[in-house]
């Protein structure tokens, strides 16, 4: 019986199987293919050079014992490196390390471990020191199909959700854009489709990351000098979770990276699911190349629940926490809540809690109570437009004049103000609000909010306008 590569690689992923974690051998050794077998020297390919230096650092013991059980003293390990070109060419090519480039570390014998390596993948979701590729998913399993009920509102976006779920990667639906105003369920739609995932594709890698904490982790892996690895990490996941993408406006070292990230994962096959407050084309400072992305698959939008599914979420909720109520008191509250569906079981949930705690029966009279506190003490969440609009109203001036230029000072003030309420009330960077606000950048803003903080306490006047505006936002 001839010995091929692929029958002595066959005997080593069986030794190494027996001798390490499940989800590490998943992770390192299936992906790896056997190639050739020459001169007792054993040629795999592997997905990356990271790939390749992982194994060196952290499984080059193991791999020695196994090729040596295998092919004897001499044994030799060869590296093939599978490269993709992440600036736009489809096909990958196929790199070959020679043995004997040994001063440019391009191969390794199985025998001579790296020297005083002292890089390894950086996983953005464990503690600095412990060494772990585990990756948790981060979903909350709360947030599921199940209790994500149906309507017209959202038919689409859950249908195609379902859809991803079936089949990740395999569907026109990638990337998958759920996007839609505040409380409507963006996000616990995003969870519900990694939670069908991980229960129908257990050996699928999925992640759920805010676009916020995905921000963060790249500052930090820029200042600790290992932005490859930070690459390298999410170019490992299967089913990549972005929550509130729109976080990324203004963000163009974010931007790039994650340009280069999402190639990867859709070339290769995986899926991205992606949410946001607003369409793709409606994004402030995104760059055209991610936009144009972001429009390959699908966007979905989730709109305001109509009055029938606002009554079944509301019965869906109360069954699950396991409290009745009447459908008269159930059907006032999805009839004075139109909102979004936080504030509609924010509204519910005050209400069990007036009954509770005061003891009173829930009926209508106290439901019209609750209802209209809710209401009135809800704030809602304006945009950066509706700011800009409701101040040139103020100052009786259009917003080109607000935007503008100019250095009179009313319009400066103006401006200032309106970046301040931005700031306030709304969750965009400084550097979306500078933006969308006459170009300006992120310093601008920051000066305009100090100096209306410190005009309010010194500036009679001025401290009118501060007052004035914010009943008018209020509203």
């Amino acid at each position: 019986m001839s010995i091929t590569a692929q029958s002595v690689w066959n005997n080593c992923l069986n030794f190494i199987k027996d001798n390490i974690q499940p989800q590490a051998y998943k992770t390192w050794f299936e992906p790896i293919m056997a190639v050739k077998l020459t001169d007792n020297a054993l040629s795999v390919q592997v997905p990356s050079k990271f790939f390749y230096e992982w194994l060196e650092e952290h499984y080059v013991k193991i791999l020695k014992v196994a090729l040596t059980k295998e092919l004897g003293e001499t044994a030799k390990l060869v590296y093939i490196i599978k490269m993709e070109n992440t600036y736009g060419n489809k096909q990958p090519f196929t790199e070959k390390i020679p043995s004997s480039n040994r001063s440019a570390v391009k191969s390794q014998d199985v025998d001579v471990p790296l020297k005083n390596r002292d890089r390894e993948l950086r996983n953005p979701f464990v503690i600095p020191g412990i060494r772990n590729v585990k990756i948790e998913s981060q979903l909350n399993p709360n947030y599921n199909f199940d209790n994500f009920l149906e309507g017209d509102s959202n038919r689409l976006a859950r249908s195609a959700g379902l859809a991803v779920s079936a089949k990740p990667g395999g569907t026109s639906f990638n990337p998958l854009l759920i996007f839609g105003g505040v409380g409507l369920g963006k996000t616990h739609l995003a969870h519900a489709i990694g939670v069908d995932i991980k229960d129908k594709y257990p050996e699928k890698t999925v992640l759920y990351i805010s676009a916020e904490k995905f921000t963060q982790q790249y500052i930090d892996s820029v200042k600790k000098n290992n932005r490859n690895d930070f690459i390298h990490f999410y170019q490992l996941i299967d089913v990549l979770v972005i929550d509130d993408v729109q976080f990324l406006s203004g963000k163009s070292g974010t931007q790039d990276v994650f340009f280069h990230i999402f190639n990867h994962l859709h070339q290769n096959g995986k899926q991205v699911i992606l949410t946001s407050d607003k369409a793709p084309v409606d994004m402030q400072d995104i760059e055209q190349r991610l936009l144009s992305r972001f429009k390959w698959g699908l966007s979905a939008e989730l709109q305001t629940p109509d009055f029938e599914t606002r009554v079944s979420i509301l019965k869906n909720k109360l069954y699950r926490d396991g409290v009745e109520m009447p459908d008269d008191i159930i059907e006032y509250v999805a009839k004075h809540i139109k909102s979004n569906i936080r504030e509609l079981e924010g509204a519910i949930i005050s209400l069990i809690a007036q009954s509770s705690f005061n003891k009173k029966e829930i009926n209508i009279e106290l439901a019209k109570q609750v209802v209209e506190k809710f209401v009135k003490n809800t704030k809602r969440e304006v945009s950066i437009d509706y700011i800009q609009k409701v101040v040139s109203d103020y100052f009786q001036m259009d917003v080109d004049t607000l935007q503008s230029k100019t250095r009179k000072r009313h319009i400066v003030q103006a401006r200032q103000l309106a970046m301040f309420f931005a700031k306030k009330l709304t969750k965009a960077s400084l550097a979306s609000i500078g933006s969308q606000i006459g170009k300006r950048d992120h310093a601008t803003v920051l000066h305009a909010c100090k100096t209306v903080d410190n005009l309010s306490s010194t500036d009679k006047q001025f401290r009118k306008y501060v007052e004035d505006l914010t009943k008018k936002l209020s509203v």
